[in-house]
């Protein structure tokens, strides 16, 4: 409350809107890290002198209240996990005996304090840089300008341009240039992918030669070595011996015996001064590569026993492994790769989630990727990731059984240019499905309904939705749900300021689409009594069963307000799910629920107004998932590139994954159309129009409803 008494008089000067927009952006701006709040604000004022003035005094002032907050949220969170140990008793699990929590560098280094409560970027950069990087030839740099470009490790300062360009004032603030913005994009991509295929390169040819899981081969390597040590150390004397034989019957060839005995001495000398032959260096190169082959393999199986200690343990990860599509190519790192094998091991990359990631403020997935600045990932491939959690997810999607190539992350430009295409692309939604009672002709934002991106046609892929399965839904309540919606307006790549858009806020879409939703499901299904639903922002609320009747009275909980962390409502959900279905599941300590054969399906209808902080984490879950099917409702500004791109990366993630499906929609909605379109993909089979006619109608609600 305090920042925002003293922020709005200040933020009213720079930007000509009404007072209540004006909370809406210092509330979102308040719940964002601390790069991404000035990232915000800059794209928001501009550079001004004014402006900057304002961002650097709005760090300043809630960095205090951050830390009152972040206490606050503590204490809540330890009440609510007291209160929650006594409404409800998980199935047993005996973890092993005497065991103390694993830990490893990446491990340790994901438990770094941050900054802020939010903050993505770990307060000791040198720690995660130790933890992550390969220890054969990896070299850690940072951006500190203060040291000259030629004694800097960091290739980006001496290869790619300045956003800024060559001639900015020296007494003022600089401003990006639209074109050298650009160049420094195209220059920074090209030099991604070659320090990239460098990095794959130089691990790839340390792996080691020989089979480190296959004992006869390095008892033949040592064999191989002693005859060759043996050999060396007969040498010396069998050839004293010919040289005398030969000084004897061949009087003739003394030169060669004095040449052969100054060889002789000349090896003896070398020897006396350590300098090996060619045959001791073979002998010590063997030596050396068994002797890391061995460590290696005892690495392995070390960190292997210390994060899965118990047979239920590796199942629930093998099971895993199997759903992700990834178990011969974990196989073949193992067996061929153990370098690689062990550094994405010690990162977690071949098992689920821990649940206690889900509402930590920092883990391994947390963490901002900045190339540039030195702010490394765990792969090889890291450069060109927006955070750790974007470069698993790729790294998954790039080599699970099934893909038909690289599915590498289209870089900035592509991705742009793919939603300026698809954005391109939209068309006057389906005259049929005008309805005078869409929340955009109740508000009358605006004449008739924007162009809309048509989805592909239907296609099933789960079973048809049964009676057992359980509808639940998930409603994102950020900060940005209540705000007056704008879209950016670009200059080639950069932003150079916002225009108002004429629709409904999203909050008032979302609360239609879900009225008609549950509506359709409850005529569908017969039950009457209503739907879960829980809502997210930077923390997760259950809201209560909601139904035609109660949405009103319901809707009135439901505050707006804060971040954007899914992965607090999704944990959320399987909570709830599973204590519905608990007596077919298990409580595992680390990985959570674990369906079993009888736990009936989740099916969620997740709606977004935006790209999630951990939408990366989400998704990662989901790969692994066969008893959940999530259908994506993402609302979007009108005309706006950011919405576009979303809804590419949603449609990459649905594409590979058939347990996901999405539908967007943007600018003034037509209602009746998203939710055909959503019943289709949330009931898993083809709805007819007269069928879809018939869901529509209110259901007859019973007395004792």
């Amino acid at each position: 409350m305090a920042l925002e008494q003293w922020a709005l008089p200040q933020l009213s000067e720079l930007m000509p809107l009404d007072e209540e927009s004006l909370k809406q952006i210092i509330v979102y701006t308040d719940a964002l890290p601390d790069a991404k709040a000035d990232e915000h604000l800059r794209g928001l004022l501009g550079d001004s002198p004014q402006a900057l003035e304002f961002i650097t005094s709005f760090n300043k002032h809630r960095s205090a209240a951050a830390v009152a907050k972040s206490k606050r949220a503590s204490d809540s969170k330890d009440s609510e996990r007291v209160n929650d140990s006594k409404d409800k008793e998980l199935p047993a699990y005996a973890p092993p005996s005497h065991r103390r929590p694993h830990t490893n560098p990446v491990i340790e280094a994901g438990h770094i304090p941050t900054d802020a409560e939010l903050a993505t970027e770990p307060s000791n950069p040198d720690m995660w840089s130790r933890a992550v990087m390969y220890p054969e030839g990896e070299k850690a740099y940072n951006d500190n300008y203060q040291t000259p470009t030629i004694f800097s490790n960091n290739p980006y300062r001496r290869r790619v341009v300045s956003p800024y360009g060559y001639y900015q004032p020296a007494w003022g603030p600089q401003r990006p240039n639209p074109d050298s913005h650009a160049s420094s994009i195209h220059q920074t991509i090209q030099l991604n992918n070659t320090l990239n295929r460098e990095a794959q390169g130089k691990i790839d040819a340390k792996e080691p030669k020989i089979n480190i899981w296959d004992d006869s081969k390095l008892n033949v390597a040592m064999s191989n070595m002693t005859i060759a040590a043996a050999g060396d150390q007969k040498r010396p004397a069998e050839t004293a011996s010919d040289e005398k034989r030969q000084s004897i019957s061949v009087p003739l060839r003394n030169n060669n015996a004095e040449t052969s005995t100054k060889s002789s001495k000349l090896a003896s000398f070398r020897k006396s001064l350590g300098i090996k032959s060619s045959e001791e260096k073979a002998v010590a190169k063997t030596t050396k590569e068994i002797a890391h082959a061995r460590e290696l393999r005892n690495a392995i199986l070390e960190e292997e026993q210390g994060r899965w200690p118990d047979e239920q343990w590796r199942q629930i990860v093998a099971v895993y492994q199997e759903k992700v599509g990834m178990t011969r190519k974990i196989a073949h790192l193992r067996a061929r790769q153990p370098i690689q094998y062990l550094h994405l091991l010690r990162a977690g990359y071949f098992e689920p989630i821990p649940v206690s990631w889900a509402g930590a403020v920092s883990n391994p997935l947390k963490f901002s990727i900045e190339a540039a600045a030195g702010w490394r990932g765990i792969t090889l491939m890291w450069r060109g990731y927006e955070d750790t959690a974007e470069e698993r997810l790729y790294w998954v999607l790039n080599h699970r059984e099934g893909s038909l190539g690289m599915r590498m992350k289209p870089d900035f430009i592509s991705a742009m240019d793919m939603a300026r295409a698809r954005m391109a692309s939209a068309v006057e939604p389906p005259p049929e499905y005008y309805s005078i009672n869409d929340t955009c002709h109740l508000q009358h934002t605006s004449p008739g309904y924007s162009k809309q991106v048509m989805p592909a046609p239907f296609r099933a892929y789960d079973r048809p939705a049964v009676p057992a399965d359980d509808t639940m839904i998930l409603l994102d309540v950020s900060g940005s749900m209540d705000f007056n919606p704008v879209r950016p307006n670009y200059n080639k790549y950069l932003i150079t300021g916002y225009s108002r858009s004429t629709q409904p806020k999203n909050k008032d879409v979302a609360k239609a689409i879900i009225r008609r939703f549950t509506d359709a499901m409850a005529n569908h299904d017969h039950n009457f009594r209503g739907y879960d639903l829980t809502t997210f922002s930077s923390q997760a609320n259950y809201i209560g069963m909601i139904s035609h009747q109660n949405l009103d009275a319901m809707w009135r909980n439901i505050r707006i307000g804060g971040g954007t962390r899914v992965m607090t409502g999704w944990q959320k959900v399987k909570d709830l799910h599973f204590q519905k279905h608990s007596a077919s599941a298990i409580h595992h300590p680390v990985y959570g629920w674990q369906a079993g054969l009888e736990t009936p399906m989740l099916r969620l209808l997740l709606l977004l107004d935006g790209e999630a902080t951990d939408m990366d984490e989400f998704e990662l879950d989901l790969l692994g998932l066969s008893w959940a099917h999530v259908t994506i409702f993402l609302i979007g500004v009108d005309g706006c590139p950011h919405h576009h791109r979303h809804a590419n990366e949603l449609q990459r993630i649905s594409d590979v994954n058939h347990h996901v499906s999405f539908i967007d929609a943007q600018g003034n909605t037509p209602e009746r159309f998203v939710t055909h379109e959503l019943l289709k993909r949330h009931l898993g089979y083809e709805i007819s129009m007269s069928e879809f006619e018939q869901m529509e109608e209110l259901p007859l609600y019973s007395v004792s409803a």
